[in-house]
Parts: C-alpha cells; structure tokens; sequence
C-alpha cells in the first residue's frame, strides 16, 4: 500500500496535470459575453422623425390614403367599375407600403438592414404612389357618379397626391444629400489610404 505522502504527491501531480490539459484544451469555457440578440426587445420610438416633416407627411399620407380607401370601399354600385378598382388597388396599396415604411422609420427598423438604400427606397414608394394617385384620382372624377363616397373619395385622392408629392420632393433632397455624403466620405477614405501608403515605404518597394 501507498503511504500517505506519496497518495498526497499522486493527488498533486493529478490536479497539475489536469490544470495544464483544461488550461490547453480548445474546449474551455471562455469569459468573453454573449453578445445579446437584437430580435424585437428594445424597440423605442422616434420622436425626432414624427415630429419632423418627412415624418408628418408620412402620418398624414397613412391617413388621407385610408380614408380614400374606405371611401371607395362604401360604394356598393358601379357602372363601369374600371376606374373605382383601379382607385381601391392604388390607395390600399400606398396605405400598406406607406404604413410599413412608417413603422420602419419611426422604430428605427430600417437601420438593422443597412443593405437596403432606404433614402432611395422612400423616394421610388413617394414617387410612384404621386403619379398612380394622381392619374386614380383623375379617372375617378372622370367616370364617378356624382355620389358623396365617390366624390369624397375623389377629394381625398388629390390630397394624398399632394401630401406624396411634397414628400418626394423633400425625398429628392434627402437622396441627394447621402450621395453628397457617400462621395465625400469615399474621396476621404482614398486619400486616408494613399497617404498610408506614402507613409509606409515597404509597401512601396512591393508595389515596385
């Protein structure tokens, strides 16, 4: 049998070892965080952009476009019908759009998907709900019936056309400026890295 010393010099070689094998393992467990999943927690509301203007005309193009479409949805009769369908397909096709981008905007959403232009984005949804509401508009005032739905519809149309072109007009702006700002920003990173490599005479003898 072992004495006691040499059971207690066994024990201490054991925890030695199994310190240096725990301490090269590629399995031990690390102190580093978890980094936290974005997922929906944490979603705060924007006040800056609700209270701004883009803000506001994408509120009240939410609107306008609702009602025009309840509006027209209260008609129960028409002849031809062409024109009443085509102005439902316009004006809850923009509610929806309109609606999602407003939520993405004042959530802050759209800044968890910087893949996305989305500068160019509002001004091409701005843009073509303008003219299709527009050209709507027109061909309901054209073939309506005189009937209050029809023609609050028709009033709400053209205010949503309104409403939409001032927002493209501003998002025309908005869109130039961030090219403005790419290009500036890519013109500072070229000469950052030119004059890195002025500075860094190994990397010019082989470049040569």
């Amino acid at each position: 049998m072992r004495s006691g010393e040499e059971l207690d010099g066994f024990e201490g070689e054991a925890s030695s070892t199994s310190m240096i094998s725990g301490a090269s393992s590629p399995y031990q467990p690390t102190t580093e965080p978890v980094s936290q999943r974005r997922g929906l927690a944490g979603l705060r509301c924007d006040p800056d952009y609700l209270r701004g203007a883009l803000g506001r005309l994408k509120v009240a193009q939410v609107i306008l476009a609702l009602i025009a479409f309840i509006c027209i949805e209260t008609i129960m009769e028409c002849s031809p019908c062409e024109g009443l369908y085509f102005f439902e397909f316009v004006s809850c096709s923009a509610f929806v759009v309109t609606g999602v981008l407003l939520i993405l905007f004042s959530l802050n959403l759209h800044m968890r998907i910087p893949q996305i232009n989305w500068n160019l984005t509002d001004l091409v949804n701005t843009g073509l709900s303008t003219f299709f509401f527009f050209i709507a508009s027109i061909v309901l005032a054209a073939l309506n019936h005189k009937t209050g739905a029809e023609i609050a519809a028709m009033i709400f149309g053209f205010l949503a056309t309104a409403a939409y072109a001032v927002s493209t007009f501003l998002a025309v702006q908005k869109w130039r400026v961030s090219i403005r700002q790419q290009s500036a920003n890519d013109y500072i990173r070229a000469r950052t890295e030119s004059r890195d490599v002025d500075s860094r005479p190994e990397i010019q003898r082989l470049d040569t």
